[in-house]
């Protein structure tokens, strides 16, 4: 019996904190499951913090390594560095601050012949962290059907919005997602901000089913002060808009109604002041509102609550910035 080839692809910028304990968990799985030849391919996307040696430094020969240094040019890129490097018949994507299963492997690798492509179950180590704690239940209240009951299950095209996903932790055969990469296409000239999961997921659903289980999951790290939570926040908005500005998500209506609906919101704060503290009051007493319906926990409610305005503004700043650069780029283009 021929034994799989896999590789492990980590995209690195400045996660020198946490990247030991990624390659180190990915091992262990890679061990444990003893289902895969593997190899470990790091990409360092123009890190200025040294996590490259932190990495090299963390492998301590125990599966082949290969470093891939590239100036910043964006997860997506780095990714499609680190694949086109990969020899593996098989990629396993892994953010730099993802921590996979100890089993993870071990569950997936008896199901690959029926079951090709798996997006991970990620849970996140929050630890009374009110910023992880808001990531945490937001990802849990947009995919609530899925979160409300996880189990091993799968996804097409028909009902792609309603389960999470992520390249973050993301087995696929390499020939099917060299595919996917090729046909990607963002609506940003600068793929620093593409949206790099949703629109190249939901082509390979097209053609496969998607698989998701706790059993193959991992444990995320997430950003624990205010101003990476409002970094993130802005980020997230340009990258929303890259991809469900598309008629083929279920959040178009969402990203297109946004607009006129934030300018009116602004106009009304510019002749009446007073409305922008009764508006985020609103914000934080739906967000807490919708947190106790679910039957969270006080801190959770109180995280969801206090931090929803902050979000709402730096992710629409981050909608308007991605408009401006749809624009910038299509100007551009017409010159």
């Amino acid at each position: 019996m021929t034994v799989p080839t896999l590789s492990v692809v980590i995209p690195v910028y400045n996660a020198r904190d946490h990247i030991a304990k990624t390659i180190d968990a990915a091992a262990n799985a890679i061990e444990r499951a003893a289902s895969f030849d593997a190899e470990l391919v790091l990409v360092d996307d123009g890190s200025t913090d040294g996590s490259a040696d932190v990495a090299e430094s963390s492998y301590a020969g125990r599966l082949p390594f290969r470093l891939v240094s590239q100036p910043n040019r964006g997860r997506f890129e780095a990714r499609r560095a680190g694949v086109d490097a990969a020899t593996g018949d098989w990629i396993l994507l892994l953010d730099s601050r993802l921590t996979l299963a100890p089993d993870a492997l071990q569950f997936v690798g008896d199901r690959l012949e029926a079951d090709r492509v798996w997006t991970g179950h990620v849970d996140m180590d929050v630890a009374g962290d009110p910023y992880g704690t808001f990531w945490k239940l937001l990802a849990e209240l947009a995919w609530h059907e899925y979160f409300d009951n996880p189990r091993t299950t799968s996804f097409g095209p028909s009902d792609f919005d309603r389960f999470p996903k992520g390249t973050g932790c993301f087995l696929v055969p390499r020939r099917l997602l060299l595919a996917a990469i090729a046909a990607f296409r963002s609506r940003y000239s600068d793929l620093r901000y593409a949206n790099d999961d949703g629109p190249l997921i939901r082509w390979l659903s097209e053609r496969e089913r998607i698989n998701v289980s706790p059993r193959f999951s991992g444990m995320y790290v997430p950003r624990s002060r205010l101003k990476t939570f409002v970094r993130h926040s802005f980020h997230r908005g340009i990258v929303f808009l890259d991809g469900h500005g598309r008629s083929e998500s279920r959040f178009y209506p969402v990203a297109v109604g946004f607009y006129p609906a934030s300018v009116l919101v602004a106009v009304a704060a510019v002749r009446r002041p007073l409305l922008v503290p009764a508006a985020a009051a609103t914000v934080a007493l739906a967000a807490g509102a919708l947190g106790l319906k679910r039957r969270r926990a006080p801190f959770e409610v109180a995280s969801l609550a206090l931090l929803a305005p902050v979000y709402g503004v730096a992710h629409g700043a981050g909608m308007w910035r991605g408009l401006t650069l749809l624009v910038r780029d299509r100007v551009a283009a017409r010159r």
